[in-house]
């Protein structure tokens, strides 16, 4: 019998003041038997980015082929492609082939490992942004996860400060790769 998914919810107050967004997200999430508490939180706070009131969560691991968060335009053409992790390049390169643009939020012990494996291919793909968040700090974002959270996200100037109840992470993300 196979394991279900857990589910989790998290009401998300995003006050962007670089992108000049500020909105309130109640997100259901399903975290699949093999996914961490760490890479939830990134797939949460990847939404807290790039916020929109056409942001969705793809699927999950369990389907490929999908990003882990898109947004479409009016016509379903996938408009913005976000993964999370250290995916196969091979899956980046068909991303970038479907989307106008495509951000990969690199995280964990293995990610500039992965990137110098990866770069020469990744760099040539122009609408392709590769953001990096050091192990320890998605392992401190990944304390603030719970089935039912109550999240308050606030950028500015590049900074990050997630905060939930008494606990507050704050980081910087470090461009990689910058899209073109």
């Amino acid at each position: 019998m196979a394991l279900k998914a857990t589910i989790f919810k998290a009401d998300l107050q995003v006050s962007d003041m670089d992108r000049h967004y500020y909105g309130q997200h109640s997100l259901t999430l399903a975290r699949h038997p093999s996914e961490t508490d760490e890479r939830l939180m990134m797939r949460v706070l990847a939404f807290a980015l790039y916020a929109s009131e056409s942001l969705s969560f793809g699927r999950g691991l369990s389907t490929e082929d999908e990003a882990d968060l898109y947004d479409q335009d009016l016509t379903g053409r996938i408009t913005h492609w976000i993964d999370v992790g250290t995916p196969d390049e091979r899956d980046i390169r068909k991303a970038c082939a479907r989307a106008e643009r495509v951000t990969l939020l690199a995280y964990g012990r293995t990610a500039l490992t992965w990137w110098e494996q990866n770069r020469k291919v990744l760099e040539r793909l122009d609408h392709l942004a590769v953001l990096y968040l050091p192990p320890e700090t998605s392992q401190a974002m990944a304390q603030l996860c719970n089935r039912n959270m109550q999240i308050q996200c606030t950028i500015e100037d590049g900074m990050i400060w997630l905060s939930s109840g008494d606990t507050t992470s704050d980081c910087s993300l470090e461009t990689l790769k910058p899209a073109t």
